[in-house]
């Protein structure tokens, strides 16, 4: 039966392609698009940037300029600099270029990383590969914004592509992130993608959610605010507020108001692109007030603004911005965000070809795919909800052997042994335990229990000491997909260590338990 269903959506596939309708595109407007998602990017991200994180659950009614105080600022900006690691890796191998070469490369570039994008460097270094360092098992920060804001390029050099588009996301998105987090950078690449030729922007949004599952919970969650600009058109507020009635719990730090999760931050993204009505300024700023990543959320959006109406489109005023910055390279990269443009303009050339399209006197001919979603939707924690943590302290933990515990930074409290056969216990009652805490260069490694059963060797060794910063916890272990009911976790201090590693310390803050 599976290899009758395969072949069905294989001849699909190619009778789809075969009757494919064809769109003209000069040369001159392919790459005023590209150029003007680019500069959407950079414009975007900077507008945001002063208001990144600032509000946290709640509204921002401050005063927002969508004039860059800082064109410069973009240059270090890991929205951008991440995605371009990517382009460069391309642009070196080549497109056909794999997920173990794309992430070999990004593990080892020389910039620091966050959340889901550090979880899974650390997971490479650890011996896993694509799709496991971003797989919910790995990675507690699988539902994460990460691949999202990294995922503009792939939808700029797919041109009217949404095949395709899943074909590289499925590359570069499992390498970081797993379910909702990679379905929120197909929507994003998609709606890249579609812009080349849509200019409304809620029949763009509908045919992007086309492109991923929908029964995934970042489809619905994108459909509640298309459903709530349908009923208000001019009333954002109550689409926020929607919003955060119904999507707000997520995995990441999920006892606190902090949220990178990719369907609630993609919200805002299409919050500002409807309620901004095709005015630029007022999508980033809606984009902007929304609160959380507000500088990821602008760019997105911004970028997508730019695709669809092009470079020419954009006000003089950020055009003078962007003159300023025009050769000027992004940090951890050899390009500009004109060089940017340019390549990813060759590659899009490079994929209609291979869409089987055709370029004539000036005009590309594009082979228009379908946004057409095949295949079992993912979650990455199997629809597990956070229910409560138990911190180190707290009289659930058992601790036998030498543990010393400590705060850093004003922090929550913290314990860390070095000692070779102590451990901790902690009994509790849920489907899902992630066990939080902090890597160092001295860290070791653990043997990690459950119900009574050794599950894994844990290893805590990292090239710099992270984990201490509240909203960036780092994993020590996580299982999912447990049998509902009670459990006992179980965590010894090994005397094995990582050969990079000075130490033995075992160092963690708390468990998270989801049912």
């Amino acid at each position: 039966m599976r290899h009758w269903t395969l072949c069905f959506f294989f001849i699909l596939s190619s009778v789809s392609t075969l009757f494919a309708k064809t769109e003209k595109i000069t040369e001159r407007a392919l790459a005023d698009k590209i150029y003007g998602g680019w500069a959407g990017k950079v414009i975007g991200v900077q507008t945001g940037a002063p208001h990144e994180f600032h509000r946290l659950a709640n509204i921002n009614d401050g005063t927002i300029d969508t004039m860059p105080s800082d064109i410069f600022g973009a240059l270090g900006q890991d929205d951008i600099y991440t995605q371009l690691s990517f382009l460069e890796t391309f642009d070196r191998y080549g497109l056909d270029a794999d997920a173990d070469v794309l992430a070999e490369a990004f593990t080892n570039a020389g910039f620091e990383l966050f959340h889901a994008n550090l979880q899974a460097r650390k997971n490479y270094l650890d011996g896993l590969r694509p799709p496991l360092t971003g797989a919910g098992l790995y990675n507690s920060h699988a539902d994460d914004i990460d691949f999202q804001i990294d995922a503009d390029f792939i939808g700029m050099m797919c041109p009217l592509m949404p095949r395709m588009v899943r074909r590289y996301c499925r590359k570069i998105g499992p390498i970081m992130n797993d379910g909702d987090g990679i379905y929120g950078g197909i929507f994003i690449a998609t709606m890249h993608s579609l812009a080349f030729l849509e200019d409304d922007i809620p029949t763009l949004v509908r045919k992007a959610l086309r492109n991923i599952p929908r029964r995934s919970a970042y489809r619905r969650c994108i459909e509640d605010v298309l459903n709530q600009y349908r009923r208000d058109p001019d009333d954002w507020r109550a689409a926020w507020e929607v919003l955060h009635g119904k999507w707000e719990a997520h995995a990441c730090t999920p006892n606190h108001p902090f949220n990178i999760d990719a369907k609630m931050n993609g919200a805002y993204v299409v919050t500002g692109l409807l309620y901004g009505h095709g005015d630029l300024k007022k999508t980033m700023e809606i984009a902007v007030r929304c609160g959380q990543d507000a500088d990821c959320n602008a760019s997105n959006a911004a970028a997508i603004w730019g695709v669809m109406n092009g470079y020419d489109a954009f006000p003089d005023e950020y055009k003078a911005e962007l003159e300023k910055i025009r050769d000027r390279k992004f940090d951890h990269t050899s390009y500009s965000w004109t060089d940017a443009a340019a390549k990813v303009a060759e590659f899009a050339g490079q994929n209609i070809i291979r869409g089987r399209g055709k370029y004539r006197d000036g005009v590309w001919h594009v082979r228009r795919q379908p946004s057409r979603f095949f295949g079992r939707c993912r979650s990455s924690f199997g629809g597990a909800a956070y229910a409560e943590s138990f911190y180190c302290d707290a009289p659930q933990w058992t601790l036998d052997g030498s543990w010393e515990s400590f705060r850093e930074f004003g922090s929550d409290p913290f314990v860390r042994s070095s000692t070779p056969g102590a451990s901790a216990e902690l009994s509790f009652e849920g489907t899902m335990v992630s066990l939080i805490g902090a890597w160092d260069p001295a860290c070791g490694m653990a043997d990690v229990y459950l119900d009574g059963k050794l599950v894994r060797r844990v290893d805590s060794w990292f090239r710099y000491r992270c984990g201490f910063f509240i909203i960036n916890r780092q994993q020590v272990f996580t299982a999912c997909g447990l049998k509902p009911g009670k459990h006992t976790l179980r965590l010894v201090v090994s005397k094995e260590r990582n050969p990079e590693s000075t130490g033995n310390e075992i160092i963690f803050t708390r468990a998270d338990i989801y049912r």
